[in-house]
């Protein structure tokens, strides 16, 4: 903990750097992907404060959309795309995610019970020929998937679709290679970017 301390303590000693960001936000990118400490948005795509509006859930779930009871993703996606105006939309799965893991594996989340509702909001268990793989590279990538179809739901961004007004990019990171792929419709492949 202490170097995030020191960091922090050092981190306003410049702030004519980021004076511009009192004026307000315009993010053109929302980035949805997962808790996951290994996984930053902005070091994989070395944007700047202010260029990417950041949704981190465990799994990186878009859960389903319900105005009668919204959710903090929801309103957050809401938001990005109503008043920022995202012009993108990425959702960003990534190797050895352990939400992912714990699906394809069917462990036990008893003991956890907030983690295993948050979980059910996955949709169905993603598909995996190799429930083996640590990586767990397929499931995630067909999670990734289901989550950006789930996105497609939204009132905002089916709206946004419509009048083809954004975009939405489906990605998967390797933590231990740090290589990021997108999916390619055309081929049904998540190839390199």
């Amino acid at each position: 903990m202490q170097p995030l301390i020191d960091n922090a303590r050092t981190f306003g000693q410049a702030p004519e750097e980021f004076a511009d960001l009192a004026q307000g936000q315009s993010p053109e990118v929302l980035f949805i992907t997962c808790a996951d400490s290994r996984v930053v948005p902005t070091l994989i795509t070395g944007a700047r404060p202010g260029q990417l509006f950041e949704l981190r859930t465990a799994g990186n779930i878009v859960p389903p959309y319900s105005s009668k009871h919204p959710t903090s993703e929801a309103a957050t996606i809401e938001y990005a795309v109503e008043v920022l105006g995202v012009s993108d939309i990425v959702v960003c799965g990534h190797s050895h995610c352990g939400a992912v893991g714990a699906l394809v594996r069917g462990d036990d989340l008893n003991a956890v019970p907030a983690v295993r509702d948050w979980l059910a909001y996955a949709a169905a268990e993603p598909q995996c020929s190799d429930r083996a793989d640590p990586t767990v590279a397929e499931a995630v990538q067909n999670h990734v998937l289901t989550q950006l179809l789930r996105l497609r739901s939204y009132p905002c961004i089916e709206q946004r679709l419509q009048a083809d007004q954004i975009r939405l990019h489906s990605w998967y990171h390797e933590v231990h290679t740090r290589a990021v792929r997108e999916h390619r419709s055309e081929s049904d492949t998540f190839e390199a970017l």
